[in-house]
């Protein structure tokens, strides 16, 4: 995958920043990846859109109508939105924990255990919050195999998917970025 056109959108809409920052995870870090800068400039997220629809029949052997995309609240629904829109295929949106009202439900969507399901991230560094989610998914009987993640910070998050039986696949890697 030719991934020349995401990183020029990322570093087009200053989604690549300098300086001294700590990490949701607590690292620390030279550069930051305020990917929210993409998700909500409407070129650069059609770009990533487009981009995961091309990516999505080569990652996954399921049928695209067999397909749910997934995505973590909060950076990973407005990417899930996009590709859903891009592909067609139904969205999922993953709450952190379940609500204390309403339906008390932790997703928004329909989660048919029928369907595999695809995550979009924006970022990941460790991996633990896509992980969470996609544990509370697994213990409720849904089938996840990928996360595609915007920019990998290349910090164990592949590693401790694979813990778990899923694959990270990233647009591009950090290192990518700030070459």
């Amino acid at each position: 995958m030719d991934n020349s056109k995401i990183i020029q959108a990322l570093k087009d809409c200053s989604a690549v920043q300098f300086g001294e920052f700590t990490l949701a995870s607590g690292q620390k870090s030279n550069f930051y990846i305020n990917i929210k800068k993409a998700s909500t400039d409407p070129k650069t997220l059609k770009i990533i859109a487009d981009c995961i629809a091309e990516l999505l029949p080569s990652v996954t052997e399921t049928p695209a109508e067999n397909v749910i995309i997934g995505g973590v609240e909060l950076g990973g629904v407005p990417i899930a939105t996009a590709v859903s829109l891009s592909t067609q295929c139904p969205l999922l949106i993953i709450r952190k924990s379940e609500k204390e009202y309403g339906t008390k439900s932790r997703y928004v969507g329909d989660l048919d255990l029928n369907k595999e399901i695809i995550l979009m991230e924006d970022v990941t560094t460790s991996g633990g919050s896509v992980k969470k989610a996609i544990l509370a998914l697994k213990e409720d009987g849904a089938v996840i195999r990928k996360v595609i993640t915007i920019v990998d910070r290349e910090s164990g998050a592949a590693e401790s998917l694979k813990e778990i039986g899923v694959e990270l696949i990233p647009l591009v890697s950090s290192s990518e970025l700030v070459e």
